[in-house]
């Protein structure tokens, strides 16, 4: 792969990585919480991701297996690095604690409560930025892998991240604040 391959899957992985920044600022000054938008934009974020992982991501894995390992081990090498992603995600999940875990579900009300500012806000913060960096870098790594692979998916992934990072970022600047 000669260098000039790289810069078109960096590029959208960075425009797909910068979008929750997008989402930031837009929370960053909005003056109150809507919470018919932010529900609706956090729901087509959800359903943008499964779709892409689903049908797109999936398809195009056991496509790759089957192509590599022949069918039987092809579609059972899918089938456990799909299975060992959600054990993988459980036990990170397991580890981060609830209270400072900001994909742990809250009240929607208690996103406009402004908590005082202290040490544990703080650390709080820096575990938010914490998670978002460990969640964003698979993504990182599935966008530049896609875009490598077939340019086409690397677009369609990159704008499913986008759409999914938009939201997540006016959500997550909405729970430090």
């Amino acid at each position: 792969m000669m260098i000039e391959d790289i810069w078109f899957p960096l590029l959208l992985t960075l425009f797909a990585g910068l979008a929750t920044g997008i989402g930031s600022l837009i929370a960053f000054f909005a003056h109150h919480t809507n919470k018919r938008f932010l529900s609706f934009s956090l729901g087509l974020s959800a359903g943008v991701m499964i779709y892409v992982s689903f049908v797109e991501m999936l398809s195009e894995a056991q496509r790759l297996f089957v192509e590599e390992f022949g069918e039987r081990l092809g579609l059972a090498t899918t089938a456990l690095f799909f299975f060992g992603g959600m054990l993988l995600i459980a036990i990170i999940d397991r580890l981060v604690p609830a209270f400072e875990n900001p994909h742990e579900i809250k009240s929607v009300e208690s996103m406009d409560v402004k908590p005082p500012k202290n040490a544990r806000l703080m650390r709080m913060g820096v575990m938010t930025a914490l998670a978002i960096a460990i969640h964003n870098f698979p993504e990182g790594i599935a966008t530049f892998a896609a875009a490598v692979e077939s340019p086409t998916l690397g677009i369609a992934i990159a704008i499913a991240i986008a759409i999914h990072n938009i939201p997540e970022g006016i959500a997550d600047r909405k729970s430090v604040v």
